[in-house]
């Protein structure tokens, strides 16, 4: 296993996720890190194991120059290889699993759809965020129900990082926000924007306003 950066998370931001094999994907991942992502997800269903090995563990490398946090979706394994956290959904390990395999120290995030109930017990049983989503109608996963934003605001009683996805734009991530979401976990706006940087940045200044900008 790579030893390399797991940070604890810490403040709020934008995640980033990516979007599947594409030719420039570390340039993209970079070009996101430098736009002000706070955490970074390797996201590839194929089923290429060699390539997902080798682009997780540069892109690891990369989130490590850059200190931030980088989460393998699903794949334990692949984590451990690459010295990731892992995000598990509904289908996947449960949290003690990937504990055992990855370890105290490793970020385990999970899924929580749009149920409080699935949130208090996964938060019980030790993840170290709660996602909930779809937030809006997403093209990633157009058949995801909707979750309610007011499952955000429940969730800040479990006292752990709080994660918005699917649908986000940046014209409706301040909703989610102010109901409650610490993280703001974005796949097309990013990696489907002609400008990679730019557009990571302006969801990041939702969170960080920097003097003068006027978005």
């Amino acid at each position: 296993m790579t030893s390399l950066l797991r940070s604890p998370l810490s403040g709020k931001g934008v995640y980033a996720i990516t979007d599947g094999p594409r030719d420039d994907l570390f340039a993209a991942v970079e070009a996101a890190l430098a736009g002000g992502a706070r955490l970074l997800q390797y996201r590839d269903k194929t089923a290429d194991a060699d390539r997902r090995r080798s682009e997780a563990d540069e892109i690891s490398r990369i989130c490590a120059r850059y200190g931030v946090p980088f989460i393998v979706n699903d794949d334990v394994a692949l984590a451990h290889e690459t010295g990731g956290g892992v995000h598990l959904g509904r289908e996947d390990v449960s949290i003690a699993e990937a504990r055992h395999v990855l370890g105290p120290d490793a970020i385990v995030g999970v899924s929580c759809y749009g149920s409080i109930e699935r949130a208090r017990q996964l938060a019980a049983e030790g993840a170290d965020y709660l996602a909930f989503g779809a937030m809006y109608p997403s093209t990633t996963k157009p058949h995801a129900p909707v979750a309610p934003h007011d499952v955000l605001t429940q969730a800040r009683s479990l006292g752990l990082p709080i994660v918005a996805i699917g649908g986000i734009s940046v014209d409706n991530a301040q909703a989610v926000i102010d109901a409650g979401a610490d993280y703001i976990a974005v796949v097309s706006a990013i990696f489907a924007a002609p400008d990679i940087q730019t557009a990571t940045r302006r969801f990041a200044d939702l969170f960080d306003p920097r003097p003068g900008i006027i978005r």
